[in-house]
């Protein structure tokens, strides 16, 4: 009973981060007391303890299919945290996010485009489940899943996030984007710096060298940023 308590008081208090970041996001500088409790209260937990009230998640119908929940992965004080979209085949069965063929070019992009360990960065998606048929998560998949991104984000608290593909971006933005118009373009989340480009798995799909470029271009950016260089 007690540890169900507290797993619902854990997400009681997500749900209060994620709607004052929106309050900020649409120009509300004043919040009342209690909400300014909750997000004192969120962002003093842990990965450990975000993930500890995920638990077994049956918030929406991904559950049903899953092989297991693919929660995040990477250093938990890093400076760079990559979002993406959900989990495919293969990192729904091993369980960690971005190790399919995109999961490969992002890595690469990391370790040889930006000459770090990935292991020095974050990686998380949207949902934690994978969807079928790889589609694009649906309103209330994210819904379910958002209160733990917000409390990944919260206990990394990286330098600069980098959104990967347009459902990533579109989520936090706060608006549907067309990814082509607005990556390599600096926005903000819960007062982080953002920085929107192509998800790996469009630049295997158009293997062009201007996309290649155009994401090295976001990568470099958002490390410079990230080690307060611009």
């Amino acid at each position: 009973m007690k540890r169900r308590l507290a797993q619902e008081a854990a997400e009681v208090l997500s749900a209060a981060r994620a709607a004052l970041g929106e309050l900020v996001e649409e120009g509300v500088d004043r919040v009342p007391a209690a909400a300014k409790v909750a997000k004192s209260a969120v962002e003093s937990r842990t990965l450990e303890e975000v993930r500890a009230a995920l638990g077994e998640c049956t918030r929406c119908g991904l559950s049903e299919r899953r092989t297991q929940i693919v929660f995040g992965d990477g250093n938990p004080q890093a400076d760079l945290l990559f979002v993406g979209e959900g989990p495919g085949e293969q990192e729904d069965l091993r369980g960690l996010p971005f190790v399919g063929r995109a999961g490969e070019l992002l890595t690469q992009m990391i370790e040889r485009g930006l000459g770090i360990a990935r292991s020095e960065v974050y990686i998380c998606n949207i949902i934690k489940c994978r969807p079928p048929g790889n589609r694009t998560p649906l309103v209330n998949e994210v819904t379910a899943c958002r209160p733990f991104l917000d409390g990944q984000i919260d206990a990394v608290r990286p330098r600069v996030i980098v959104t990967l593909g347009k459902p990533a971006s579109s989520l936090l933005l706060g608006r549907d984007i067309a990814i082509t118009k607005v990556r390599g373009t600096w926005h903000e989340y819960r007062g982080i710096p953002v920085m929107p480009t192509f998800h790996p798995a469009f630049v295997l799909r158009q293997y062009t060298e201007q996309n290649r470029r155009l994401v090295w271009e976001d990568l470099k950016a958002a490390l410079e940023r990230s080690r307060g260089r611009c």
